[in-house]
């Protein structure tokens, strides 16, 4: 039972991962968790507005179920088998976000400066949340994929695009958290 309530080590997960990859691979199918915003916005209709969105949503239907997992898998880890919500991070790290105003670093998963119910009455951090998760929709269609789509699946293909991507996924990672970050809070 103990194995379910730790966090699993690369010598399992990794191979996990590449015998997902390998499967899915030889049934002629890709990961990618952002294709599914596509298939969404096309079972609501938009495909009345854009070509971009007609298409046979329903040979995405297995792609719907991973993320149903993800979310499903994710609620019950965090409300039935995670003892200590807190995350395990560098105590540098916990005092230079504590200095910036997250009083909950290293204590929690998500800042409360950042994901509380109080982000709905400040418009400025409302603002940032809409600004990101704009950029961050815009950024994985443009980039013709999402992080764990590039990373995991395209680079899996050999693809030299996906190689691209995931080069400037970290690129813009670093530029965040060690410029942009500071200055914003």
């Amino acid at each position: 039972m103990e194995l379910i309530f730790e966090p699993w080590p690369w010598y399992v997960s990794g191979p996990m991962i590449a015998v997902i990859m390998l499967l899915l691979l030889m049934s002629g199918k890709n990961f990618g968790m952002s294709s599914n915003l596509r298939t969404f916005c096309t079972i609501a209709g938009a495909g009345k507005a854009s070509d971009f969105f007609k298409f046979d949503w329903k040979a995405q239907r297995w792609n719907l179920l991973v993320v149903a997992g993800a979310v499903i898998g994710g609620f019950i880890a965090m409300n039935y088998l995670t003892a200590d919500p807190a995350v395990k991070i560098n105590e540098d790290v916990v005092v230079q976000l504590r200095e910036l105003g997250f009083s909950t670093a290293g204590q929690a998963y998500l800042p409360e400066k950042l994901f509380s119910a109080d982000v709905f009455t400040q418009p400025a951090t409302l603002g940032l949340l809409l600004l990101g998760g704009f950029l961050v929709g815009f950024g994985a269609r443009y980039a013709g994929g999402c992080t764990s789509g590039h990373a995991i699946s395209g680079m899996s293909n050999l693809q030299l695009p996906s190689l691209i991507a995931v080069i400037g996924f970290f690129a813009g990672g670093l530029i965040m958290i060690n410029f942009l970050f500071p200055l914003i809070f």
